[in-house]
């Protein structure tokens, strides 16, 4: 399975750093940093990342929808992690194993910006039982990366 993570103008440098690392840990074919999201090298990305930036490989798009675009144009079945009406729950996704997937994240208060949502294929959501309906960016974001992980033949 081929996995490419989208970050839609996500502004916190930590955040971005620590899903350098996640990304590492599950080899995740690259990461695509859009809009406000700030590019290595960075000594605050560094700072989470611990290396990992320089071993995934990034490319960077002023605007999320044309980094959806390409990868769409590419063949890639476009994933936005997000809460919306038609979301389905991330434990009734099933990836193909042979799929080429991108998972797309969105900024820390306004989420995924809704133009890019419309060019989704699929909203993924994940099921919470707390009060707060909300989990930080880097934390979603690993969540639904170890989803599509796990679907791989180990």
């Amino acid at each position: 399975m081929a996995l490419t993570v989208v970050l839609d103008n996500v502004r916190s440098l930590n955040n971005i750093g620590s899903i350098f690392r996640t990304c590492d840990a599950f080899a995740v074919e690259r990461i695509v940093l859009c809009g406000i999201s700030a590019t290595p090298p960075s000594a605050e990305i560094h700072k989470t990342a611990l290396g990992a930036e320089e071993s995934v490989e990034w490319e960077y798009f002023g605007s999320t929808v044309d980094a959806v675009a390409s990868l769409k144009s590419r063949g890639y079945c476009v994933c936005c992690l997000e809460q919306v009406k038609e979301s389905v729950m991330l434990g009734d996704f099933e990836p193909d194993p042979s799929g080429r997937y991108a998972l797309v994240s969105g900024h820390e208060v306004n989420g995924v910006d809704p133009a890019v949502v419309d060019l989704c294929d699929v909203c993924l959501e994940i099921p919470q039982l707390g009060t707060k309906h909300s989990l930080n960016v880097s934390v979603s974001t690993g969540i639904a990366i170890w989803h599509f992980f796990s679907a791989l033949p180990h």
